[in-house]
């Protein structure tokens, strides 16, 4: 098992370690009366195993962090709407609460976090996001379900799992805290827009916000691509895998050397103003090159999105994301869609035609800038999560750490800046170290992964040093609790290399021997 906690959080709470936990645990199943709330199920899991799971995400989940309490239960948002979710409660507690987010559309609990989250001996609750399954088609119809997509789940989730929390251990969690990535950052942006109360510590990483914008961009650099019609006749503005590792070779090429040290990883990809006219075919030549089209293709996808009067829309695809493998869901040729290892959905197609538009069928062969303004007059439960007033979320206290892999190739980084800028500019602060820090993670695709070491506790499994200077949720631990701010986080992989990751503003550089902040 993980160690507990760092030691300048572990001094802070006491720790809860209940007798007869067994049938404590059971009797939860008759001594919980909670407003619009049904208790499904209670199970005392005594020792390591798999678990059993509801709903068509997975069939299975592994609990390494046992002994524990599993509620599982369902709140009735509306009458028309229910979130499902599940509240692990581990036998020794630190007086922690720890609320989990979602990814893409879903629709599935995250049971990762949920025994990550116990293993370090927080109360872990995580929730469904008001539907089950991974696409978007329960949103037909059905404007409270995107309610709880994009708002009100994780704030039931808070509430309720507070209240659950209160009657096992017979006291309040004493701090709350909040973890997720990608639409689960962008839940935990809106939570501290909305309900500021909520969490006193949000890690949220990767965030979708500006989602609108964000999903018109991805079916719009899809359209860019072009779909292949066939494996002999591809689109002309189509480019195959072949021709983009040509292109990423070209970006390597001209900009990896930019920080001082060619490593493969371009540490700030908004500096690299790379030019694919270099890999043109010339007359005569028709192989490891591009076609005039095609250097237009990749042009297009490395241009920020401007909108129909010359406003940005989104910022541009980061140069060194088009190696990430994921890339292919965006510039593969189909109209956005993606489907992940944990086969969480998400698509462009799904938002549209089910949120947006409200329909069965919908042709998006004609789809682009006109729909920005449109789909910014509907903007679905508030989905669009692209607003700097977190005064209230500051002004009680309240912390806010975000990261974002800058080979990012589903959602840019470079948004994550545009969202520190505007926070910065809505409350006429230069610097928001006292409340809010950004992490900018060279190398790092969607919210894990990459290249070099890009791990540093924000999921489960990817602890690979357990200690808050290499652990972003104990480094917030260590903020909330103790005053520490993060400096800087410290990622690992697999191999014990390190890596120190510098808070925006600030940059990272190469100082001839290792990686500093300046």
């Amino acid at each position: 098992m993980l160690l507990p906690i760092s030691l300048a959080a572990a001094l802070v709470l006491p720790v809860y370690a209940l007798a007869g936990q067994s049938a404590r645990c059971l009797a939860l199943q008759h001594n919980l009366h909670l407003e619009n709330t049904t208790i499904l199920n209670v199970t005392y899991i005594s020792a390591a195993t798999n678990v059993t799971t509801p709903g068509v995400c997975q069939s299975t989940a592994p609990v390494t962090a046992a002994p524990l309490c599993r509620v599982q239960f369902v709140i009735n948002t509306t009458s028309s709407s229910a979130v499902h979710a599940e509240a692990w409660l581990p036998d020794t507690w630190f007086g922690r609460f720890l609320g989990l987010g979602n990814g893409g559309l879903g629709g599935c609990i995250d049971y990762a976090n949920l025994d990550y989250g116990t293993s370090l001996h927080f109360a872990a609750i995580g929730s469904d996001n008001g539907h089950d399954g991974t696409g978007g088609l329960p949103f037909l119809n059905h404007p409270e379900v995107i309610n709880d997509f994009a708002f009100r789940a994780v704030h039931v989730e808070a509430i309720i799992g507070k209240q659950i929390v209160q009657t096992y251990y017979e006291t309040a969690a004493a701090k709350s805290y909040y973890l997720g990535c990608s639409t689960g950052g962008r839940q935990g942006t809106q939570a501290a827009l909305k309900f500021p109360e909520d969490f006193d510590g949000i890690v949220a990483g990767s965030p979708a916000t500006d989602f609108n914008h964000l999903t018109i961009w991805q079916g719009i650099l899809s359209h860019y691509v072009g779909a292949p019609t066939s494996a002999t006749a591809p689109s002309p503005k189509f480019l195959s895998p072949e021709a983009w590792a040509l292109v990423s070779a070209e970006i390597l090429r001209q900009c990896d050397a930019l920080d001082g040290v060619v490593d493969g990883i371009i540490t700030e990809p908004d500096g690299c103003d790379f030019r694919p006219e270099s890999i043109q075919c010339v007359e005569g030549t028709t192989t490891n090159c591009l076609t005039e089209t095609q250097v237009e293709t990749v042009k297009n996808v490395f241009t920020p999105l401007f909108g129909l009067q010359g406003e940005l829309v989104y910022p541009r695809y980061s140069p060194g994301a088009e190696a990430d493998p994921a890339q292919s869901n965006i510039l593969g040729g189909a109209f956005f869609s993606i489907t992940e290892a944990r086969t969480l959905v998400w698509d462009s197609e799904d938002w549209g035609q089910f949120a947006i538009l409200n329909v069965t069928e919908h042709d998006f062969s004609n789809f682009g800038l006109k729909a920005v303004d449109f789909w910014d007059s509907i903007n679905p439960g508030g989905i669009a999560t692209f607003d700097g007033d977190l005064s209230a979320f500051r002004n009680r206290g309240g912390k806010l750490l975000t990261y974002h892999g800058r080979r990012d190739p589903m959602i840019s980084s470079t948004n994550s800046k545009r969202v520190y800028d505007l926070i910065s500019h809505t409350l006429s602060l230069p610097l928001l170290d006292d409340f809010y820090r950004l992490f900018l993670i060279p190398g790092m695709g969607h919210c894990s992964g990459g290249l070099g070491p890009t791990s540093f506790g924000q999921s489960n499994g990817l602890n690979l040093v357990n200690d808050s200077s290499h652990n972003i949720l104990l480094a917030m631990v260590d903020w909330v609790e103790g005053g520490i701010a993060p400096a800087t986080i410290i990622g690992s992989d697999g191999a014990n290399a390190t890596r120190t990751h510098c808070r925006y503003p600030m940059r990272s550089v190469f100082n001839g021997t290792v990686f500093v902040c300046e």
